[in-house]
């Protein structure tokens, strides 16, 4: 078996890097890429990572030619070119755009949710916004009314960028937020959430403390 030619700057309890990891697991990629732990805060860069990610943030991949592409979105359109399987991310025309929409609702809600996070792990209680916290809660909340009432069918007929996205947030606000309680009010949400968790990908990237 060869080495691994491209390395992978992550975290198991981000949801971002999760959605990565997936990706690798769905389309056969994970012995082509080294795993290296990160955990950067805001307030507390990883500086091996700054070095050729000015901006910090995970999940990046270190190619094999030693350039570094970050952000979530572009790591996987870049690794869903690398396999010879059905593209995960549609190529063009209209469902490219529509599950690259549902792929950005569900890094919207992922984004609310580690600010959330942030906001509850790094500052003390005192100094807690907690205006600005309702606000990042609603914007799951709305955000998840219409995967509920628009989306179903779409992330059931294909586990491809925009249900791996959707299903990544949902296990993130399991993971940090359960107060949220967003089964409640999602019914349809948390069925097919239920299945999609059975996948031997999202089995293996579960979160972990």
């Amino acid at each position: 078996m060869s080495a691994p030619s491209m390395t992978l700057f992550y975290n198991t309890a981000s949801p971002f890097a999760r959605k990565v990891m997936v990706l690798l697991h769905e389309t056969g990629q994970t012995q082509r890429v080294a795993l290296q732990l990160s955990q950067p805060t805001p307030v507390s860069p990883d500086l091996a990572l700054c070095e050729d990610n000015p901006l910090g943030k995970i999940p990046a991949l270190r190619l094999a030619d030693g350039n570094v592409i970050h952000d979530s979105r572009v790591v996987l359109d870049y690794l869903d070119h690398q396999h010879v399987g059905n593209p995960l991310i549609p190529r063009d025309g209209p469902a490219r755009w529509r599950r690259l929409t549902l792929a950005s609702l569900a890094d919207g809600i992922m984004d609310a949710a580690v600010m959330i996070r942030y906001e509850q792990a790094l500052r003390a209680p005192e100094k807690h916004w907690d205006q600005w916290l309702d606000g990042q809660r609603e914007k799951i909340r709305r955000a998840l009314v219409l995967l509920e009432a628009d989306a179903i069918a779409e992330l059931t007929s294909h586990f491809d960028v925009a249900a791996i996205s959707v299903a990544c947030a949902l296990g993130y606000l399991d993971f940090r937020h359960p107060d949220l309680d967003w089964r409640a009010a999602n019914p349809k949400l948390a069925e097919w959430f239920f299945e999609v968790s059975q996948r031997a990908s999202m089995l293996a990237t579960m979160p972990k403390v």
